[in-house]
């Protein structure tokens, strides 16, 4: 077959120098055709789009032609043509095709619609289906997006650890790293595990969130953001919930409550105005086939002010519906956590649009969040999306040195590992803000995707770790 560097399909259906000849390689996804001309849509993961390739059935090796099936990979060479069939402009006569990988016909994804149940059983398989191409390609620019805000806004990407001894947000749910023998574990006269032999000398596990070590950054570059995988090892098989997940989580020293909201606000459309321009294609596609609403959606949130609430007045709100005879499953009380159900009808049918809801009771929030002067609230800030609930939480901490002890005392929180935390207050304290950003769920509203076990390659949930 004749050397000629390959096209991309993306680069491919922009051309119009027809007459070329170029090559493209990638995947089957359809072949149909008649006895003398065959028509294999080809994609190779640049875009949702496939290039038609038009084979001349008379041309070609018959016992080739019968290896050309759905999932197969090829290699063609061929002649750029213009499209005379509608939905594209341009077409490929093809001249050479070589098999690079057969499939036989055992191959899960068949030309027809898979369930998004079976898709996870096949997740090393499923990015080549047209849904998942679109979310991961949707995914990596979320994640540019994420990278070019903070930059062109000075801050600094800071890396904070993934095996860490503290225990961020207080919960106890962490995953234990270690390399004892779990066989033989030997024990104290108390039963408690002795961790001299362990590698680190002591118990690790895996973060919960890059938060504290942010703040420590923060006190010494001004604005930094993390952006990294973080661990949570609690038994929730929701939609919303994952064992595994990404954070984003700036940290900015000197800012007030009023700053930090704006900054939410702005972060957050700032990267749903990237997808609206940089993934047109894989929107539409999404738009049709997933969720009929989901440009219009987006559209609305870059166009709205947030709404700025205290939570004694989302409780009002609340509490007024369930007079007027609004069913919720959960309770509401001053001093109840929200489920996602109370967030939802606050943004999508009281307000209808997002919400920042600030000034929770300190008893549902955790212990590093600045309290207000009423003693009972403390400046937390939650941006409450529609169809997701909370999207992102973030807080004023608190940067007095004798609250935070007398909070951290009041919780029973063990000091001996925060000591490093503490420091940050006492050598040159500063006040100062930040938030995290479940990337994934950032992703389920840019999608319009209804889990979130897919809008990651490979979900990792209760009893599920595989591929």
């Amino acid at each position: 077959m004749e050397k000629i560097s390959r096209t991309k399909v993306v680069d491919l259906l922009k051309r119009d120098d027809f007459g070329a000849m170029v090559n493209v390689k990638g995947w089957v996804r359809t072949r149909r055709g008649s006895k003398q001309v065959s028509f294999i849509a080809l994609n190779d993961g640049s875009t949702i789009n496939n290039v038609q390739i038009v084979v001349d059935v008379a041309n070609f090796d018959e016992a080739l032609l019968k290896e050309i099936t759905t999932g197969a990979c090829l290699s063609v060479n061929g002649v750029l043509t213009e499209s005379v069939g509608s939905g594209q402009k341009v077409e490929l006569q093809a001249r050479e095709i070589e098999l690079l990988g057969a499939c036989d016909n055992t191959y899960p994804l068949q030309k027809k619609g898979h369930s998004m149940e079976f898709l996870r059983e096949v997740a090393h398989l499923r990015p080549r289906t047209n849904t998942f191409g679109a979310v991961f390609r949707i995914r990596h620019n979320m994640a540019i997006a994420i990278h070019k805000f903070f930059h062109e806004k000075g801050f600094f990407y800071f890396h904070t650890p993934i095996i860490t001894a503290s225990d961020c947000e207080g919960a106890g749910q962490m995953f234990q790293v270690t390399t004892m023998n779990l066989y033989d574990l030997k024990k104290d006269e108390n039963g408690s595990i002795i961790y001299d032999d362990d590698f680190f000398g002591k118990q690790a596990s895996l973060t919960v969130s890059g938060q504290l070590e942010g703040e420590l950054a923060a006190t010494a570059l001004g604005a930094i953001y993390t952006f990294g995988p973080t661990f949570r090892a609690e038994n929730s098989n929701t939609p919303r919930h994952l064992a595994e997940f990404w954070m984003v989580e700036p940290e900015v020293a000197f800012a007030d409550l009023h700053e930090l909201m704006d900054l939410e606000e702005e972060f957050i459309k700032y990267c749903v105005q990237w997808a609206l321009d940089n993934c047109k294609d894989d929107l539409e596609f999404l738009n049709k086939m997933v969720d009929k609403g989901l440009i219009e959606r987006l559209q609305g949130v870059v166009n709205t002010e947030f709404v700025r609430l205290p939570y004694t007045e989302g409780i009002r709100i609340l509490e007024e519906a369930v007079a007027n005879g609004h069913k919720f499953e959960f309770p509401v009380y001053w001093g109840c956590d929200l489920a996602s159900e109370h967030e939802r009808y606050l943004v999508e049918e009281h307000f209808r649009r997002p919400v920042i809801m600030i000034d929770y009771p300190k008893e549902i929030k955790a212990f590093y969040m600045k309290q207000n002067e009423d003693g009972k609230t403390v400046q937390g800030t939650d941006v409450l999306f529609p169809q997701i609930g909370e999207i992102i939480g973030g807080s004023v901490r608190e940067e007095s040195y004798d609250k935070l002890m007398a909070r951290i005392e009041e919780l029973h929180i063990p000091m001996k590992d925060m000591w490093w935390y503490l420091d940050t207050r006492k050598y040159g304290t500063c006040p100062h803000a930040g938030f995290g950003l479940g990337f994934e769920r950032l992703l389920l509203f840019v999608t319009g995707m209804a889990n979130i076990r897919d809008v990651i390659p490979f979900p990792r949930t209760p009893r599920n770790a595989d591929f």
